[in-house]
């Protein structure tokens, strides 16, 4: 088989990798397992190449999937999927990330068994034919419709809740860090939804809070205390983090954590904090690595 063609159809696996995954590093390792076996595959033997390597790589993410899946009964606090990273000066750019690779997006497939991600990801995102999804779920059509269905029902309350547009939550997310930068609690406090929430994903190697925070003056309080802590060397840049604004915090040459907001009606409804450093490898890929 020819590494040209394989090539060409790498960022759609790799992108198709991440949705099922919400881990880069896992969709890398698919893609590339995806690869050896392309490699040793007779030609002869494949009709349709894309399908071929759709096929593959779904059935390997499921796999994954499902050993994440059991993996995290012993993960060290909450999971948090592997966000993008763009610092792009333009606007309109940053807020072009697809709805389907947002932070937002992949937690709520977190709320998914793997079957119901895959099914629901392959015909509601990707466009696949049921019998394609079939054929890559080893299960019949009909199976695979009703997996699309149930995590329709699963999430169709989540994705009713609007976020603002990207100029409103980034004017928030500004005045929130201001906030926090001054130790001004109150207008911190002010910037947060009353049911907001802060989930920081530290994993084995890295502290941070064991379970989500929430009540605003609980979070602000620990946020400020941990601003006061960053010594005076560390870079914070606002970034477009996992499709929303954010920053990413640096210590010398290395991103030691991403942070992202969510906000709904002039409020921010979420914090979403990523300190794993095994997260933190290669977050800012250039989007067309990921279509």
């Amino acid at each position: 088989m020819t590494d040209e063609r394989f090539e060409q159809a790498r960022s759609r696996l790799t992108g198709r990798a991440y949705r099922l995954l919400g881990s880069l590093a896992d969709a890398d390792d698919v893609v590339q397992d995806a690869w050896l076996r392309w490699n040793s595959t007779d030609p002869a033997t494949i009709d349709n190449a894309d399908a071929w390597l759709n096929t593959v790589v779904t059935r390997l993410a499921i796999d994954r999937l499902r050993q994440r899946k059991r993996d995290e009964e012993r993960y060290v606090g909450p999971w948090l999927p592997t966000p993008l990273v763009e610092r792009s000066g333009d606007p309109a750019d940053l807020a072009a990330l697809a709805d389907s690779m947002t932070t937002a997006f992949l937690i709520m497939l977190e709320r998914l068994t793997p079957d119901e991600r895959a099914a629901f990801l392959l015909a509601d995102v990707f466009g696949d034919r049921y019998d394609a999804i079939a054929a890559a779920m080893d299960r019949t059509p009909e199976s695979c419709r009703q997996l699309a269905s149930r995590a329709r029902r699963k999430v169709r309350d989540v994705r009713l809740e609007r976020r603002d547009e990207h100029r409103v939550a980034t004017d928030v997310a500004n005045r929130f860090v201001a906030a926090l930068a001054s130790g001004d609690e109150a207008a911190a406090v002010a910037c947060l939804a009353p049911d907001a929430v802060y989930v920081s994903d530290g994993g084995p190697h890295r502290r941070a809070a064991r379970r989500p925070v929430s009540e605003p003056s609980r979070i602000v309080r620990l946020l400020v205390n941990l601003w006061r802590r960053w010594p005076d060397s560390t870079r914070v840049t606002p970034a477009l983090v996992g499709g929303f604004p954010g920053l990413v915090i640096e210590a010398g040459d290395r991103v030691v954590s991403t942070n992202s907001v969510e906000v709904v009606d002039g409020r921010i409804v979420r914090i979403a904090s990523v300190l794993n450093p095994d997260k933190l490898v290669d977050v800012e890929r250039p989007r067309s690595a990921l279509s």
